[in-house]
Formats: C-alpha cells, sequence, structure tokens
C-alpha cells in the first residue's frame, strides 16, 4: 500500500466528482499478477462494479484513501448514467514520455478530459455517449459504459480538456476502427463477458412481473426451485448458481446489473458472490454473470411470447447436461475448489499478516508507554526527594530564628532589670 496519497480534485470533472458511484481499490497480487482490488470506502469489503451499495461519494473515497487504507480511488460506469470510459494500455513510455501513434490518434480524436494511469505507462479517457456494437476490447485497448470502475489518478494530460465532452460521432468511429472491426480475428483475447446473441426487443417488464413469467413458463418449475435456494439437483451450489444465471439472462436479455439485482434477491446469494476469485479482479459472481451472458445465444422476446425460445434453451442445456462426461466434471469441480481454497488462504494469509504488524505497531507503542512511564516514575521520586529536602532546610532554619528569637528576648529582660 502506498505511504501517500496525493490528488488534485480541482483538475477532476465535475460530473464525475458531484456522481455517488465512487470506489477505492487496493493493489494485490494474485498468480504473479497485480491486480487492482476494488474496496467500499466505508467498510473496507470488496467493492462491486454492479452493487451501488458498494460505491460511496467521492469525498468519502478520497478520505479513506488518504488515510492510507487504500492505494487509490475509482469511478464506476452505470447504465444510468452517460458517461464511456476508454483504457489505453501500455502506450507511453516511462522514461520519455513518448506515445503511439494509435493512442495519441484516441486521445486527439476524442478530445474530452484525459488522465495517466497509475503506472504511468497508459492513459484513460472519459467522454459522454453510448457504445454500440458487442465488444469491448481488442489488444491494448477497452471501452466500457457499464459494469466497469476506473481507476482515477487527476494525473491531467497537458492540453486536453478538463471536462467531460460529449463525442459520439468521434466515440462510435474510434470504437469500429479500433475495436469493433475484424471482431472474430481477436477473439479469444476477449473476456468472456460478450453475449452470443442480443435481445430482439427491449423488455419492459419490472422485477414482479419477469418473476411471474419466469416461474409460469415451461421450465418455470426449475426455476423457482433455483429462486428459492434448492440445490439438489446440482452436484455444487457453483452449479446451481450457473443455472439459475443462465435463466436469468434469457429473462433480462443478458442486461447484467438486472440480473446481479435478482440474484440477489435469490435463495441462492451467499457471501461467496461478493468474493474476489479471479486475477483481474472480478469476483465470483461477476465472472458467473459474464460466463452466463457468453453462453446464451437466445433472449425473450416479448413480442413472439418467448416460450419457444426459452424451450430451446432448456432441451440444450438439458442435453448439455446429459452428454457431459462425469469424470471429467468431478475433476474440473475438484480443481475449481481447490483453486478457490488457495485463494482464500490467500486472503487470510494476507489479513493475518497486516493483523501481525498492527500488533507489533501496538507492541512498540506499548514499550515506549511504559518507558515514558518508568521516566515520568523517576522524575516524580527526584521531585519529592528534592521537596523533602528543601522542607528539611526550611525547619531548621526556622528553628534557629526561633532560638535567636528567644535569646534576643532573654537577654532583653535581662537589660531592662539593670
Amino acid at each position: 500500500m502506498t505511504d501517500e496519497f496525493t490528488l488534485d480534485e480541482s483538475v477532476l470533472p465535475a460530473g464525475l466528482v458531484e456522481s455517488d458511484q465512487w470506489i477505492c481499490w487496493r493493489e494485490q497480487e494474485r498468480d504473479g499478477k497485480p491486480t487492482k482490488v476494488p474496496i467500499t470506502p466505508t467498510t473496507g469489503e470488496f467493492a462491486s462494479s454492479t452493487d451501488d451499495q458498494t460505491w460511496t461519494t467521492f469525498d468519502d473515497a478520497l478520505e479513506y484513501t488518504e488515510a492510507g487504507n487504500a492505494d487509490g480511488i475509482g469511478f464506476v460506469f452505470t447504465d444510468n448514467d452517460s458517461f464511456v470510459g476508454i483504457d489505453l494500455d501500455d502506450c507511453r513510455d516511462l522514461d520519455t514520455g513518448a506515445i503511439d501513434e494509435a493512442a495519441q490518434d484516441i486521445i486527439d480524436r476524442l478530445d474530452s478530459y484525459t488522465e495517466r494511469s497509475p503506472s504511468g505507462t497508459g492513459y484513460h479517457v472519459i467522454v459522454e455517449g453510448e457504445l454500440h456494437g458487442d465488444r469491448n476490447r481488442k489488444g491494448a485497448i477497452e471501452m466500457y459504459d457499464s459494469a466497469r470502475f476506473f481507476t482515477v489518478t487527476g494525473e491531467h494530460v497537458d492540453e486536453t480538456p478538463t471536462t467531460v465532452a460529449t463525442r459520439q460521432d468521434a466515440l462510435t468511429a474510434v470504437h469500429r476502427e479500433y475495436v469493433q472491426d475484424d471482431a472474430t480475428d481477436d477473439r479469444d483475447s476477449d473476456p468472456p463477458n460478450e453475449a452470443a446473441g442480443e435481445p430482439s426487443a427491449e423488455i419492459d417488464l419490472d422485477d414482479e412481473e419477469l418473476l411471474e413469467k419466469a416461474c409460469n413458463a415451461t421450465n418455470g418449475e426449475k426455476f423457482e426451485r433455483l429462486w428459492n435456494g434448492n440445490t439438489l439437483s446440482y452436484e455444487s451450489q457453483s452449479e446451481a448458481d450457473m443455472a439459475l444465471c443462465f435463466l436469468l439472462a434469457f429473462w433480462t436479455g443478458g442486461d447484467a446489473m438486472w440480473m446481479d439485482k435478482l440474484f440477489r434477491q435469490s435463495g441462492l446469494l451467499r457471501e461467496k458472490w461478493d468474493e474476489i476469485h479471479y486475477a483481474d479482479g472480478s469476483t465470483y459472481g461477476e465472472k458467473t454473470l459474464e460466463r452466463a451472458i457468453a453462453n446464451t445465444s437466445e433472449f425473450y422476446d416479448p413480442d413472439s411470447g418467448g416460450e419457444a425460445t426459452q424451450t430451446s434453451l432448456t432441451t440444450s442445456e438439458t442435453s448439455s447436461n446429459s452428454d457431459r462426461n462425469k469424470s471429467s466434471r468431478t475433476h474440473a469441480y475438484l480443481a475449481e475448489k481447490n483453486r478457490l481454497l488457495t485463494d482464500r488462504v490467500d486472503e487470510l494469509e494476507e489479513t493475518l499478516k497486516r493483523k501481525n504488524e498492527r500488533i507489533d505497531q501496538l507492541e512498540t507503542k506499548l514499550e515506549d508507554l511504559k518507558a515514558a512511564g518508568a521516566d515520568r516514575d523517576c522524575e516524580i521520586r527526584r521531585t519529592d526527594k528534592e521537596q523533602a529536602a528543601n522542607t528539611d532546610k526550611a525547619d531548621e532554619v526556622s528553628e534557629s530564628a526561633s532560638a535567636w528569637s528567644r535569646t534576643k528576648r532573654l537577654f532583653g529582660s535581662r537589660s531592662e532589670d539593670r
């Protein structure tokens, strides 16, 4: 953790500062790579880019970090705002400051608030607009408008605006040119958060209406069992989690934030959902949602009723499950369980290390207090001795004065008698 965190708030766009979409982050090493782990400033627990209950104000996040509790602050992009973040990695020479041609082109064309990344080797550009297409990343260039957080350093790049500009046309062109084009050539490098299909129509349902439709569908009994937390048909709760997320992906049209909101209302929710289990800082819940969306090819269409599509999805899933080799599945389950346990041990060891460091600090402080107390006792004893000595001298002087006074009176009375 850094010893001191400083940030010039005056250079940050007001629209970001005024939004209650801030978290903190700590850098941890996972699988040999540094990872920025999102932290909730008010509790110190893991934060989620899809749970607004783990976000806070800019001031709270900054205060928590400046107190030494985190390495930095971050801003969460959501569907409820128009902000889009463009992450340009490994494009700046740390020694010379030279910028890659592609990165410079993107910064110039977007012409909006730009700052250096924490490493100093990349840039973050923030614009107002909307991403189109089904791809967010290609190579070292990433673009997100929801369910992600960006670190914020306040290291503003000279000659770029200090405000977030609306750049829809430029954003669309840059996304098409640098990210969307030739999507099939680099598919393996993408994170598993892209759905193979897209909803054919907007789903205008509230939570209760969606749940009612899901429970009344041809596989409604299965949905209801999972919703109530029944995992008897699955070898592990993780498999049950994924099964419910497949169904939620279908009914929500692959809306990750809506899926997360619904899952948190189900009987399957547990602490593991918000625990980080992946090297990229993703929580178990975030990755489960991403995988469910990525492997869902059809979505609920309110115009067609959705029953046939849902039946097809269920049949396909059932067939896939029945054909799965049990031995292979058991091996994969044990491997995943072992990895999760290893991650948990690492987290506990890190916690123990921090607590031991705190104990050492307290013991050192206690020794200092004991030493100070001993010095104080010595000073008190010395003062008492000096006061006692002064009192004895005063008594001697007083007695001498009294004797002299009596002598004077004696001789004085004799003189009068004469």
